[in-house]
């Protein structure tokens, strides 16, 4: 059995805790505020009060809101003692953000990979989700059997920093697709055509992403007028959207598509549309 400490148990942290413990690890789990650990507690997992109790196991997954969060854990674990531990950053951040973390983390004597993942809660109880790591080659041949139980594929794609890139550059045409699809659905008023057909040949055509032919129905629920707790919700879009947005600013690229997206974005979360399903953008702005 391989240890394995989650630190932050969300949504997500929570999935990878089920799926390790599944896949025969023994996990233990912190998060800042203790009354989000419960489905961790009941998959299995160790519960600890403090961060440092994580230094114990061998390999440290941090999945946490933002780089202030990641950086915080990431301070108390090196004061911890974290020498010849291997921290994964599963978190979503800016690649400068990681490559400050990963120099952190080796100035502790520790090993570091980021690896953002694509896919929400669903896959990962499936061990079904998308990998991009970045970080040394031994490092990543460290962590690759970890991450291959909760990922159907995990590419190693350059030093630290890499991984963070990628997901940026992976997330950025869904969270510009919600606003397509409502120009798509403008266009057919008056046509008569039934949403449920409409959604159903979208999905069905090349116009399809992933997103939309694995839950056709809670789009259609939600174009009904029925929003839809989001796996991926619009804050967590917004949130993604907005890092690539930054990562292009400090890069020099011209981003004018998504830039405007993002103030449908702001639009819907000052509409209190946060917590619910990118199909609720697509709602939103198909009904103004």
């Amino acid at each position: 059995m391989t240890s394995i400490a989650i630190a932050g148990t969300g949504r997500m942290g929570t999935a990878f805790a089920r799926r390790l413990i599944e896949t025969g690890n023994a996990v233990t789990a912190w998060n800042r505020t203790p009354n989000h650990t419960a489905g961790a507690a009941e998959a299995g997992a160790r519960i600890v009060r403090d961060v440092a109790s994580l230094v114990a196991c061998d390999i440290i997954l941090m999945s946490l809101t933002d780089a202030a969060a990641t950086t915080a854990v990431a301070d108390e674990l090196a004061t911890a003692g974290i020498s010849g531990k291997l921290l994964v950053d599963l978190s979503t951040l800016l690649p400068d953000e990681t490559r400050a973390l990963a120099e952190k983390i080796s100035k502790a004597g520790a090993e570091f990979i980021d690896c953002p993942v694509g896919g929400t809660v669903g896959p990962a109880l499936k061990g079904q989700l998308l990998g991009m790591a970045g970080g040394t080659d031994a490092a990543f041949a460290r962590a690759k059997p970890v991450l291959e139980q909760l990922c159907r594929r995990v590419e190693h794609l350059g030093p630290a920093g890499s991984g963070s890139h990628m997901k940026l550059a992976v997330n950025l045409p869904l969270a510009v697709y919600w606003k397509t699809l409502s120009e798509a659905l403008a266009m057919l008023d008056g046509a008569d055509i039934p949403v449920e057909t409409a959604i159903s040949l979208i999905a069905d055509s090349s116009a399809g992403p992933t997103v939309l032919k694995n839950r056709a129905q809670v789009v259609i629920d939600t174009l009904n007028g029925q929003d839809q707790p989001g796996t991926f919700d619009i804050a967590g879009l917004a949130k993604d959207l907005g890092l690539a947005l930054r990562q292009a600013e400090l890069t020099g690229v011209a981003m004018p598509l998504s830039r405007e997206s993002m103030k449908s974005y702001d639009e819907a979360l000052s509409a209190g549309l946060g917590g619910f399903d990118g199909a609720s953008l697509t709602r939103h702005l198909a009904s103004k």
